[in-house]
């Protein structure tokens, strides 16, 4: 049970004042039914968003007096509550009303979650990042609402810039490469023998598909697997880039960058080792509490041949399961939640950007997430998760260990791209 005078207070303390939604505007929330009804919500474990997600049933509650929403901790590993959730899905149980998705879970998920376009308005819709939308909507159906996103970016050092002459952070990735080997000589012979110019995730797992598809979709503008199932492996842009990637090990990267995973790459930086760091957001409030980092800034992560920048979508959104009781309050619940009115809320309470593109240039989104750029949202991609589906964890894991075989220097990038295509046609039957 929710301990409600808890809950109010953390909301007043959290929320300022001026943020929290008039009663005029929670009146006109559609609660999607008159009658008493129950619905379940699976959300975060208390500790990390769940505060947040709480506070929004207490709003919504409030609105919506005749909604009871049980609130109900999920697994904090994603492999085991998307098991989970599989289980209940295939039993087809009626105990699970509205979920938590992983961003790469809709493809996965769509053939048990309601259509929210049978209950969402095209505003709702409009508000969000395209880019979400798109990864949400399955054969057509849009299987989720998209409530907080994360986002690959480049984390610098300004004061290492203005020491060595630069006035900007790197714009391409040869430019990074080069200011990335200049700073590090110079840090070097001054006697850090540990300072490194960059740091990020190159260990075999689903954060190098991260790391990996910004540089292939940097460099030739496309996913490597799109949305209409076509294969683009083997484009000489992308394999130049796998190619710089690799060089980066052992010179201005850790040799044993090829086992980093996001903490290990975090902890390089917030001993004050490195010169910049490729991370997601929650990095950023633990880096101003590192006393080893005098100043740091973030910007988007370079461009690559095509001219443009990449940065994977990460995050979560909201979506209906098709064996709830009460779908109508169900969906009503999922609408609020993914509200521009309640991700403003949830963003400054959590700490985490929202996937609502229109509060990005909201004075206090800004003031209370200075990362949340605009810059860097209008580049991010998706990773193919709708198209392949159930076969999205094959998909991901054949790319990944690819590119830690050229990584490695195990493989030549070009032969790894081409064993990579064929790979991906057997498994995708083409």
């Amino acid at each position: 049970m929710r301990k409600l005078l808890i809950l109010v207070l953390v909301a007043v303390l959290v929320v300022p004042a001026a943020l929290i939604v008039a009663q005029d505007d929670m009146a006109e929330i559609d609660c999607g039914t008159d009658e008493e009804v129950t619905i379940s919500f699976f959300g975060d474990p208390v500790g990390t968003n769940g505060e947040a997600e709480q506070a929004t049933i207490e709003r919504f509650e409030a609105a919506c007096p005749n909604i009871t929403v049980e609130y109900a901790e999920g697994s904090a590993s994603v492999t085991d509550l998307l098991a989970f959730y599989l289980t209940a899905f295939e039993a087809e149980s009626s105990d699970i009303d509205v979920v938590r998705v992983d961003v790469i879970w809709p493809g996965q998920l769509a053939a048990h979650l309601l259509d929210m376009n049978d209950y969402v308005s095209q505003e709702h819709i409009d508000a969000q990042l395209p880019a979400l939308i798109e990864n949400d909507t399955v054969d057509g159906r849009l299987v989720a609402l998209p409530l907080r996103i994360g986002f690959g970016m480049l984390y610098y050092r300004p004061d290492l810039l203005e020491k060595y002459g630069y006035d900007a952070p790197p714009a391409t990735w040869e430019e990074l490469t080069e200011m990335a080997t200049a700073i590090q000589e110079g840090e070097r012979a001054e006697g850090n023998d540990e300072f490194w110019g960059y740091v990020w995730q190159g260990n075999s797992y689903e954060g190098l598909t991260c790391d990996a598809l910004e540089w292939h979709v940097s460099a030739t503008g496309e996913n490597f697997l799109t949305s209409e199932g076509e294969i683009k492996t083997t484009s000489e842009a992308a394999i130049d880039m796998y190619n710089l990637a690799a060089s980066w090990v052992g010179t201005i990267s850790p040799p044993g960058v090829v086992s980093y995973q996001e903490e290990d790459a975090r902890a390089v930086w917030h001993a004050g080792n490195a010169a910049f760091m490729r991370n997601w957001p929650y990095a950023y409030v633990t880096s101003g509490e590192s006393e080893d980092i005098p100043e740091f800034g973030v910007a988007p992560l370079p461009a690559g041949a095509s001219g443009s920048g990449a940065s994977t979508l990460g995050g979560w959104h909201i979506g209906v399961s098709r064996y709830s009781e009460n779908p109508e309050a169900a969906a009503a619940f999922a609408i609020y939640m993914t509200s521009v009115e309640n991700q403003k809320l949830y963003s400054i309470q959590s700490s985490n950007p929202p996937a609502a593109l229109v509060l990005y240039d909201d004075p206090d989104i800004q003031a209370a997430l200075p990362f949340a750029s605009t810059d860097i949202v209008q580049i991010t991609t998706a990773r193919p998760s709708n198209f392949s589906k159930d076969q999205y964890n094959a998909v991901s894991t054949l790319y990944f260990d690819a590119v830690h075989s050229i990584l490695t220097g195990e493989e030549d990038a070009d032969v790894a791209m081409e064993l990579l295509e064929l790979d991906l046609q057997e498994l995708l039957g083409q």
